[in-house]
């Protein structure tokens, strides 16, 4: 089957909100202070006793499966050694984004819809957070 795409499931809807984010905690110390926080919250039981669950295995692709199936949060954030992020809009972001979307989640760049922005080059980078919608807005606004 090399060259084909396999249809696992039909019309996959993602959970409204979910209990899984996928960040790559090892570059904690570059990011900002408010994406911090969002990450120290989440590992917060609160009073539900139940704390997010940290599922990263590095692959684009299958973290973001994962969170399509399951609902919850994929970040990757600009950090201080890459300004604007490490993924490509026209060929990262936006293709996931349109997917995430059309199973009922959403796809940011921490302050507007992926599919909102207008690229001003064909290499742009941009941060990605995408998933669940009730996840992706909750991180917008510690972001804001």
């Amino acid at each position: 089957m090399y060259g084909e795409f396999v249809l696992t499931q039909q019309k996959i809807q993602i959970p409204r909100a979910g209990k899984i984010y996928a960040f790559n905690e090892g570059n904690y110390l570059l990011w900002d202070d408010k994406l911090k926080k969002y990450i120290d919250d989440l590992k917060d039981p609160g009073p539900s006793g139940k704390p997010y669950s940290a599922r990263y295995i590095g692959s684009l692709v299958g973290d973001f499966h994962r969170t399509l199936l399951y609902g919850g949060i994929y970040g990757y954030p600009r950090d201080k050694k890459s300004k604007n992020g490490k993924l490509r809009l026209l060929y990262e972001c936006a293709p996931m984004s349109f997917i995430v979307e059309q199973a009922g989640g959403k796809g940011s760049d921490g302050h507007q819809r992926i599919l909102d922005i207008q690229p001003t080059e064909i290499h742009q980078r941009v941060p990605l957070y995408i998933g669940s919608v009730e996840e992706v807005e909750k991180l917008e606004k510690y972001l804001a």
